[in-house]
């Protein structure tokens, strides 16, 4: 591996490790009640260097979902030939509810269903969500075009993704077993999805994968 390989792959890990350690802190203790010098000095890091690769306290915890930021604009860019735009995030998040896939909601480790209590129940961390989930639907208007009607039709899809996934991991929390959720979280997604199908203009998106 390249010298530059190696120093990438170090910063992956340290990026994981520091946002693992605030994660447990974060749960142990309650959001607001760590700070970032208690961070660092768990990761054994100094403040200024936590703050350049975590340029806010939120984004610490955010870095759980960071992979997912721009997944549906992935899905739609690289969807085969003649499925539709709907059809390819439909079924993405389908398979992602057969697979148990957090990012869906339906998923009952106790680990994750802590994590989804921390982030939705953080005011601060909620506030942090909505600029994933506008570059979530930047990304995604880029993929369909970058005109008006790709930003009105990304954010309905990005939209449906997240409340679909709330509802699924309220129902968890709750205490419903996961299993009994699942055909209803088949069944609105089907339905919900379907609802959307014509939102993109026909062909939008068409043509070569672009690299998101």
């Amino acid at each position: 591996m390249s010298e530059s390989g190696l120093r990438e792959r170090k910063k992956r890990r340290t990026y994981e490790t520091v946002s693992e350690i605030a994660i447990r802190l974060f749960l142990e203790k309650g959001f607001d009640a760590v700070s970032v010098a208690e961070i660092a000095a768990a990761a054994e890091i100094s403040k200024p260097t936590l703050f350049r690769y975590f340029p806010a306290k939120e984004d610490l915890v955010l870095h759980g979902i960071a992979d997912h930021e721009t997944e549906a604009a992935r899905v739609v860019a690289g969807r085969a030939a003649g499925e539709s735009v709907v059809g390819a995030l439909r079924d993405h998040f389908l398979d992602g509810l057969a697979r148990r896939d957090p990012i869906t909601g339906l998923n009952d480790d106790p680990g994750v269903l802590a994590f989804h209590g921390l982030l939705y129940g953080t005011p601060s961390l909620v506030a942090r969500l909505y600029g994933f989930l506008e570059r979530s639907e930047a990304a995604l208007a880029e993929v369909l075009g970058g005109d008006l009607d790709a930003r009105i039709a990304a954010g309905q899809l990005i939209a449906v993704r997240r409340v679909l996934a709330e509802e699924n991991w309220r129902r968890v929390e709750a205490g419903e077993r996961v299993e009994d959720v699942y055909g209803d979280a088949v069944a609105a997604a089907r339905r919900v999805f379907g609802g959307l199908e014509g939102v993109v203009p026909p062909g939008r998106g068409e043509g070569a994968a672009r690299q998101v």
